[in-house]
């Protein structure tokens, strides 16, 4: 699928920390059963954690319209018991997501969708940086035990051919190495189609959300079998 041309959209510095914040207290505040390890199948509520940017995050869209609750709500909808934690940032690159892992991701959690890149295309940064960032993202999970889904990004074309060719095989190179699962296109069926998206062309508005999570909802249910529930 080819991209229209993006135009970078990242919030303030300050509202990024402060979102960053909220996700982390979130986090640590009890979602997870004391004592339960990664991959164990006790009793409770699988925690998947959505790792991200805006894209996760819902940006401009309240709470309940953003991926994290729209795929939980689909979840226990289908009968799984699965507690889906937002921890998307707006603005965040592979860089800054690695730099906030540790305490945006509880070791407890038993998997992990890691949906990050589409800043570092945005911003026209290195391909083999996005790659390096990424591969340590995945590499810090899957040594913790935590199952990982690695949903994968398109440059935009006007990058031209050469950096989409080395861009866009990041994601599925990345989770094979570490046997984790991959999503080819986060937004697929939703780029390039307005009435999916917010006015801005490039951030999913509640349908596109909901496009979205039916799109990456099969890879979902394999994560979740490889948890055990």
């Amino acid at each position: 699928m080819i991209l229209r041309d993006f135009v970078a959209a990242s919030s303030p510095r300050l509202r990024r920390a402060v979102a960053a914040a909220a996700v982390a207290s979130g986090l640590v505040a009890g979602t997870v059963a004391p004592g339960d390890a990664a991959g164990e199948t006790k009793s409770g509520p699988i925690t998947l954690v959505a790792f991200g940017d805006s894209l996760t995050a819902g940006y401009m869209l309240p709470k309940k319209d953003g991926f994290a609750a729209q795929l939980e709500a689909t979840l226990r909808a289908e009968g799984r018991d699965v507690r889906v934690i937002d921890a998307g940032v707006s603005g965040d690159t592979t860089d800054m997501g690695l730099a906030r892992l540790e305490w945006s991701v509880p070791a407890e959690a038993q998997a992990v969708i890691v949906e990050l890149g589409a800043n570092d295309a945005l911003r026209g940064q290195p391909p083999e940086a996005a790659r390096r960032n990424l591969d340590e993202i995945v590499a810090r999970l899957t040594a913790r035990g935590q199952k990982v889904l690695v949903s994968g990004m398109l440059a935009p074309r006007n990058m031209g051919a050469s950096y989409a060719a080395a861009f866009d095989p990041i994601f599925a190179e990345v989770a094979g190495k570490y046997g984790a699962l991959h999503h080819a296109f986060f937004l697929e069926g939703v780029a390039m189609h307005p009435e999916f998206t917010l006015p801005d062309g490039l951030h999913p508005n509640a349908a596109g959300v909901k496009r979205i999570v039916a799109g990456i909802l099969p890879k979902v249910h394999e994560l979740l079998d490889r948890v055990g529930k």
